[in-house]
């Protein structure tokens, strides 16, 4: 398991656990650099897995892709290519490949079919992340056609869950929301305990709970968190699907083990020139349900007991318009998603509270 101890990877380790899968190998980035070929080369020789599943990546929010843009191409090719071909040199029999949704064109027709993939113009503040992932989902289809591997590549909508990352700047949307309106709300209440405990878990430009109530104030506005009040990025008019992410993780988990790389692509066409032509052998995976931005703020603000008062900044991004994922195919294989919307934002704020 690349990734065991992030959102994704975390989630589908602790739903292989409840399954009964006990001889679970993960490594922490200290224990293991994916960017460093000859390490995985080395891990891959120890460990002789039986099953990959891919679920670390180099990732972040609208503000973190649009500054780091080179980071976040060169190091998700580096680790899949890594990753995938140690697995195809090692004999692995299943890999699941974890991407993203982002891969799709910008203006793709709605809802979001896999056979979407390469038809137009990508959102130019996630292209160089989603060129990435489309590489990695290519490779998988690649080995599997040419080599007979079993490797499937999974496009997980917008994710959200316990052990999310909830900085202010580089998370992404849901949680960095929520988190603004907790501390917005606590400086507004002037809750100063409950603040200073989550400064301490989580330090805001290196201010933490020890901080003075000026420090504090100062560093929070960077941030666009008043007393009260909290400033979002956009118009809060672009549409998006979210997915829990211990529903995502069910639905991998189902995949890798029920689903094989052919049942993926039977919609193969043959071309004019006879060439039996098999692309999009990936798998969405989400609600097929979506809301407004502004409208996820009104129901997180019901969720964390946030009464103040909300401003669009519409002078920064929204990225793509609209968002959202024909989930046919994973219907057809047998899942379907169970936390709805409301009932995710509610339990994962109620987790939020419990790591303070």
């Amino acid at each position: 398991m690349a990734g065991h101890r992030g959102l994704v990877g975390s989630a589908i380790w602790r739903n292989l656990t409840a399954r009964g899968y006990t001889r679970l190998v993960g490594r922490t980035h200290a224990e293991l650099d994916l960017l460093d070929p000859v390490a995985v080369r080395a891990f891959f020789d120890a460990e002789q897995p039986d099953a990959v599943v891919l679920a670390a990546a180099h990732v972040g929010g609208i503000m973190a892709n649009l500054k780091d843009r080179a980071d976040f191409i060169w190091q998700n090719l580096q680790m899949q290519q890594n990753v995938i071909m140690e697995s195809w040199r090692h004999g692995v029999q299943k890999l699941l490949f974890l991407g993203s949704t982002c891969i799709y064109p910008r203006m793709a027709p709605q809802p979001i079919r896999e056979d979407a993939l390469l038809t137009g113009p990508l959102e130019y503040t996630n292209e160089p992340y989603a060129i990435a992932k489309i590489a990695g989902l290519k490779l998988c289809e690649s080995l599997s056609l040419q080599y007979g591997c079993n490797y499937i590549a999974v496009m997980p909508t917008n994710l959200y869950g316990p052990g999310d990352n909830f900085h202010l700047e580089k998370s992404h949307v849901l949680p960095a929301m929520l988190r603004k309106m907790h501390l917005a709300k606590c400086l507004g209440q002037a809750d100063w305990s409950t603040l200073q405990r989550d400064l301490d878990a989580r330090p805001v430009a290196g201010v933490n709970g020890g901080a003075g109530r000026q420090a504090t104030e100062t560093a929070l506005a960077r941030y666009g968190v008043y007393p009260g009040r909290v400033e979002l990025w956009g118009s809060g008019t672009p549409l998006r699907e979210f997915l829990w992410s211990e529903d995502m993780a069910d639905a991998s988990v189902h995949i890798l083990l029920n689903v094989d790389f052919a049942d993926c692509c039977r919609d193969a066409v043959t071309g004019p020139d006879g060439i039996r032509e098999v692309r999009n052998c990936h798998i969405n995976i989400g609600t097929g349900e979506e809301l407004t931005i502004r409208d996820l703020a009104g129901r997180i603000a019901a969720a964390v007991g946030f009464t103040g008062t909300v401003a669009w900044d519409a002078s920064k991004p929204d990225g793509t318009p609209r968002k959202l994922t024909d989930v046919s195919k994973l219907h057809a294989l047998g899942w379907r998603h169970t936390v709805d919307i409301d009932e995710g934002i509610v339990k994962l704020y109620k987790w939020y509270l419990n790591t303070l």
